[in-house]
């Protein structure tokens, strides 16, 4: 009995020393890198949830940008850091669906070397046009006007869910245009605001304001849903391009080897921080919150990962 009781101590000490972490941790300030450039809806909607995240965490979320190569540069940054729970990282439907297939060297396997805190949103791209340069009625017109060729259209990157949202749109419908990539949300929006080429996918929360206010026309929607955001607007499947469903998501993610104790408590401080008031932010970004239960995030990530892998596939999405 008197040797067995330094081992009964050491053992104890073990099986405290999860909850111990778990007390302690956050005990500094968290970052949260965000891979894409300020002012675009990844950068909205992680600016939105980091604030009550922190305030369960009592720790201050500081929001990082780290854009470049579709995404790929503040991925990668992630998977550098110390896989301690300190840095999180912004995922999106592109960075975890479609880079693993445009950059196949690029060392990262998000849904290897990830795991999800929570979700976020689950929003649409708005296929839109400026009247001032391409005046279009309606989706039917500018399938017909593309057939006869020369049309441009931009996109927010090579690789990202306005990107692929374009490309799976051009081959069922049945015609070609030219990409131009801009490097994030708002350059691509500006540049269709000056009138510099002919449509671009863009999501709900940064395109409404601009059909609202006449200077753009919405043509569709990429979700088989309509927006509650632009509820006027029609499906690109009611439109005229029957089985064309292409939701978006965006989600906060850890790295895998983060201690199970430190994912515990992000994954209840986001999901205690994504209250009504949240909610209610979100929705006033004119994007629709994503409410996925904690247990269902593997299952959900692994199945997202999966079908944005396969569209990407089938569209043939390339850097070009």
């Amino acid at each position: 009995m008197l040797h067995r009781r330094p081992l009964l101590g050491l053992l104890g000490a073990t099986l405290a020393a999860p909850a111990l972490h778990a007390q302690s941790f956050p005990a500094r300030p968290l970052r949260l890198i965000v891979p894409y450039p300020p002012g675009g809806v990844t950068d909205i909607l992680g600016r939105i949830v980091a604030t009550p995240m922190a305030e369960r965490l009592g720790q201050q979320i500081v929001v990082e940008n780290r854009a470049g190569a579709g995404g790929n540069i503040g991925v990668q940054a992630a998977m550098a850091a110390e896989p301690d729970g300190y840095t999180l990282l912004l995922g999106t439907a592109a960075t975890h669906g479609v880079n693993p297939i445009l950059y196949p060297s690029s060392g990262v396997e998000p849904g290897r070397d990830f795991v999800p805190v929570g979700s976020i949103a689950n929003m649409a791209n708005v296929l839109s046009v400026n009247p001032r340069r391409l005046d279009v009625p309606d989706l039917r017109a500018l399938i017909a006007r593309g057939k006869q060729g020369g049309l441009v259209y931009g996109s927010v990157g090579n690789g990202s869910s306005s990107h692929l949202c374009a490309t799976i749109f051009l081959r069922m419908a049945g015609f070609e245009a030219t990409h131009v990539p801009y490097r994030g949300s708002s350059p691509a929006v500006t540049a269709l605001l000056a009138a510099e080429y002919d449509f671009l996918f863009d999501t709900t929360a940064t395109s409404t304001n601009h059909v609202n206010s006449g200077a753009f026309r919405a043509l569709g929607v990429s979700s088989i849903q309509r927006a509650s955001a632009l509820p006027n607007t029609p499906t690109i499947a009611e439109a005229g391009v029957p089985g064309y469903d292409v939701p978006v998501w965006n989600a906060v993610f850890v790295h895998a080897r983060t201690p199970a104790p430190a994912l515990a408590r992000l994954q209840q401080a986001f999901s205690a921080g994504m209250d009504a008031t949240t909610q209610q932010k979100l929705r006033q970004a004119f994007v629709d919150p994503l409410l996925i239960p904690t247990a269902d995030l593997p299952r959900w990530q692994a199945s997202e990962i999966e079908r944005w892998k396969q569209m990407s596939r089938d569209a043939r999405i390339t850097l070009d």
